[in-house]
């Protein structure tokens, strides 16, 4: 008969118990979790990146409904258990109760909440789940919010970024000296509050909360100083406790936490406990790798296999904050200790290494931490390190005598060093893999895991690779633009350039492409590619560009599209909006929504409805505004002088004729602008592809910011004093992009590439290239700039948009 297990808690300890439990007795268990939270398995460590808007809910769930109905579990979510009937072994929530056999409590962690007056207000959170974060989303989306975060851990800061990208003004007040005191010594602390303050972010360090201040909701924080700072928000992210109630008043022994001996076991034996709610040795626990440790270890002890818990030791890497931050083992001062410093003020570098003994006992590294998993490894492995002691502090690739080997120091690691700490793979679980058979980076990753999590250590297992593998071992190759050809994006757009190819045809057949007309990869390119060299002399190819560009719209996943008329900066006037609306119900059109890029869209529109939708709004003054594009998407604006009294500058106006001047310019991807009106920055400059901020002694200008997949700050280009001085540097940076840049790459991967002291060459430093460069953007102009939907809002158009009989291939593209 299967055996009864109950679970109280669905979160990530107790996923990880649940998959190596099924993958071990797939058929051995009948299985009933419990979750108080209304879901199941969650990534809690990628909230932040939810928070931020880099990722949706969607992104982070481990174990889907379909996961759960497959292994047959009884999910009761949303169920939080109220007692545990250990005689007769039974739990109990409100809707009813379930017997086991083995019960497994991961109820986790509860925040704790300063006991100051006001603590009780609407709008006082603290992070610890998902309804956490969609609370300050939620707060984030009122316009000019301020927010303060109590708190400035690894946790605070998180929410303090997050709650930044979402436009809010933020504060941290922090009780100690200087930031993240447990994993930071006090300079790469001053490092990373000076960072975070140039990132708009105040910071308040040694500021004890006297009162949360309010009538019916929060309206500011007041400090024992009596400093005070507005708040519409207030989170809480000073701290966790073991979540225990449960476990005490079922008579277990507990601590601190739930005391669990080497095998997970609690003091009744059929019970058993995993995560932050469990005590081992006197020692509580928060970070994922010995949670997980835990979990393999509690599988085991089900399985009636041996097992024993050996807590490691672990690091610390910063997220979100867009700061590179790693510590790593005791960085306190004491006898007997000496410090190897490392600093690049110019570069923003700090590293610090703490020596005890011949032996590397801490590390702390900000701005470059690349090499912090092989400082890890030293200090967990008690390596010591006296024959590499000149050169240590400059990473592997500088031991073993040669001056520059990075094998002979993985070399040297045991088989039971940690390579990937977020899984918790040693060197031998790869040498095993790689004697098995793996020959590669993603053969590793199926069958280990290891640098599948955050890819911190990628470089390492390389290493060990190429030093298992020897001359066999190969590094992923430069790819190419397809399987068409061997030659790469680069070497396709040198040579075009240089041997004046001006067709497809001429391309493929000069450079060799395997196929005669090419394929649906290299297509799109290479027409992009000519339409940027070449804007005299070559036609754009619609058959050679995506679904939505030849649609002009972007097919939804039901295979209708989205029609997103251009709002210049963001403004409109009623006559657009009665377009837009009269469209909207003339065609049925079921979703209306306003966009982050301050436009209008109408979402669901049938394709053979499309030219009829164009010639209504075009017939108010309406015009693509391009949301299907490679191209110009939108200029963010701020109302700046018209309205606001904080405006320095005319920035509605600026983005208007920044706006006009780019529309309908082809790049190699997307790129958004954005024009704030002063520093307070409501118009997110600083993370758009091109982001004017408006000062009063005139305009600073950056480049290369992004706030989708990957997170990153503008890197400033230059300051102007005039509005034409901005646009012209702005259309010589485009232009720039446009004749350099792999196509699909965005601003910041290609200034990743190029550097952005190479951009400031050309575009500030460099007039004539500056004046050349703007030529060749207002020629490509005077050809392309027109509206596709004019162009196509014609009955002679209409025919090609009618109803087609399978829609699969437009909507696998």
């Amino acid at each position: 008969m299967k055996r009864r297990l109950v679970i109280i808690g669905a979160g990530m300890a107790s996923g990880r118990v649940l998959e190596h439990l099924l993958a071990a007795e797939p058929e051995g268990w009948d299985i009933t979790l419990f979750n108080a939270e209304p879901r199941g398995n969650y990534n809690r460590i990628m909230l932040s990146p939810v928070l931020s808007g880099e990722k949706r809910y969607d992104d982070i769930v481990t174990h889907d409904d379909a996961w759960y109905a497959r292994h047959d579990i009884t999910c009761r979510f949303g169920e939080a258990v109220v007692r545990i009937d250990r005689v007769n072994k039974v739990v109990f929530s409100n809707a009813g109760g379930a017997p086991y056999d083995k019960l497994l409590i991961a109820t986790g962690s509860a925040p704790f909440i300063i006991p100051v007056q006001g603590r009780d207000l609407p709008g006082v959170v603290t992070y610890r789940d998902l309804d956490d974060t969609n609370a300050m989303i939620a707060a984030s989306d009122r316009p000019g919010g301020k927010a303060v975060v109590i708190g400035g851990g690894l946790l605070g800061l998180e929410a303090a970024a997050g709650l930044k990208l979402r436009g809010m003004e933020v504060t941290v007040i922090h009780l100690m000296g200087h930031l993240m005191e447990r994993q930071l010594d006090t300079a790469a602390g001053y490092l990373l509050q000076k960072d975070l303050e140039t990132r708009g972010i105040r910071v308040h360090c040694k500021g004890s909360t006297a009162a949360i201040l309010g009538q019916d909701r929060v309206e500011g924080v007041l400090l024992e100083d009596n400093t005070g700072y507005e708040a519409d928000l207030v989170c809480m992210a000073v701290g966790i406790r073991p979540e225990t109630r449960i476990a005490t008043e079922a008579a277990l022994e507990v601590a601190r936490g739930i005391v669990v001996n080497d095998r997970m076991e609690t003091s009744d034996p059929d019970i058993l406990a995993v995560g932050e709610c469990v005590e081992h040795d006197g020692q509580l626990f928060g970070l994922v790798a010995p949670l997980y440790d835990q979990a393999k270890v509690a599988a085991a002890t089900l399985l009636r296999q041996d097992a024993a818990f050996r807590p490691v030791q672990t690091a610390t890497k910063l997220k979100v904050t867009g700061v590179d931050l790693f510590s790593a083992g005791d960085f306190a001062e004491g006898p007997g200790r000496e410090d190897i410093v490392f600093r690049d003020p110019g570069r923003g570098v700090y590293k610090r290494l703490v020596i005890e003994n011949d032996r590397l006992i801490g590390a702390v590294m900000y701005g470059d931490t690349g090499d912090g998993s092989w400082f890890f490894g030293l200090i967990k492995d008690g390596t010591d390190i006296s024959a590499m002691r000149d050169t240590l502090i400059f990473g592997p690739a500088y031991q073993g005598g040669t001056g520059a080997d990075p094998l002979a120091a993985v070399a040297a690691l045991p088989p039971e060093a940690e390579i990937c700490g977020c899984n918790g793979v040693c060197k031998g679980r790869i040498t095993a893999a790689i004697e098995d058979g793996a020959t590669t980076l993603a053969d590793i990753r199926a069958v280990t895991s290891a640098s599948a999590s955050c890819g911190t250590c990628t470089g390492l297992v390389e290493q060990v690779l190429a030093h298992s593998l020897g001359d066999a071992f190969r590094k992923p190759a430069v790819q190419p633009i397809c399987g068409c050809t061997d030659l790469t994006h680069e070497d396709v757009r040198r040579m075009i350039k240089a041997q004046a190819l001006k067709s497809m045809p001429a391309v493929m057949q000069e450079l060799g492409w395997k196929t005669s007309c090419g394929c649906p990869v290299c297509r799109p390119a290479l027409n992009f590619y000519l339409l940027a060299d070449w804007p005299l002399d070559y036609e754009d190819d619609a058959q050679s560009r995506l679904v939505n560009e030849r649609n002009h719209a972007n097919i939804q996943k039901d295979g209708t599209y989205s029609v997103v008329p251009r709002m210049w900066g963001g403004m409109t006037n009623p006559r657009e909006l009665r377009a837009i609306a009269d469209a909207a119900e003339k065609y049925a059109i079921p979703a209306v929504k306003v966009t982050g890029g301050q436009r209008i869209d109408l979402l669901g529109v049938r394709k053979e409805d499309l030219p009829h939708v164009w010639a209504d709004l075009n017939a108010a003054g309406l015009v693509s505004g391009h949301a299907y594009s490679k191209g110009l998407r939108t200029v963010k604006t701020c109302v700046g002088t018209d309205f606001c009294r904080f405006g320095t500058q005319d920035s509605t106006g600026l983005g208007i004729r920044l706006e006009q001047r780019l529309w309908g310019s082809w790049t190699p991807h997307k790129v958004k602008l954005a024009v704030s009106g002063c520093p307070r920055n409501c118009a997110e400059a600083t993370c758009k592809d091109v982001g004017i901020v408006c000062v009063d002694s005139g305009y600073e200008i950056g480049v290369g910011g992004a706030a989708g997949m990957d997170l990153k700050e503008i890197e400033r280009l230059a300051k102007v004093p005039s509005e034409e001085e901005a646009i012209d540097l702005t259309v010589a940076f485009i232009q720039l992009y446009r004749e350099n840049a792999r196509y699909l790459d965005r601003p910041y991967r290609w200034l990743a590439k190029v550097g952005i002291d190479w951009v400031r060459a050309q575009v500030v430093d460099d007039a004539d290239q500056r004046a050349a460069l703007i030529a060749r953007f207002d020629l490509s102009q005077s050809i392309y700039q027109r509206d596709p939907w004019a162009d196509r809002a014609t009955p002679q158009a209409q025919a090609a948009f009618a109803p087609l009989a399978d829609l699969t291939q437009e909507a696998a593209e």
